[in-house]
């Protein structure tokens, strides 16, 4: 990745987005990284990836409460049970 203080990514804006199609560009300030810019492509795929993790994290859960015996029914009196605490 290449990195490029934020007042060169000011001053080369354009620039900067056209070289962020190939590779994420990291912005900098006083010496921190404060940002990345990436293309559109890129970051659909970081987001669908991100979708597909939590579906199956929550598909998973589900599939651990079923087994341990956790039912629709059993949920609602729960959460009905903590919502007057």
């Amino acid at each position: 990745m290449r990195t490029v203080a934020a007042t060169e990514a000011k001053q080369r804006f354009a620039a900067i987005l056209d070289a962020a199609q190939r590779e994420p560009i990291v912005i900098q300030r006083q010496n921190r990284d404060v940002a990345v810019i990436v293309s559109a492509e890129e970051y659909e795929k970081v987001r669908a990836y991100h979708v597909a993790e939590l579906k199956r994290l929550g598909d998973e859960m589900a599939r651990q409460a079923a087994a341990a015996g956790l039912t629709e029914e059993i949920l609602a009196e729960i959460l009905s049970d903590n919502s007057v605490a």
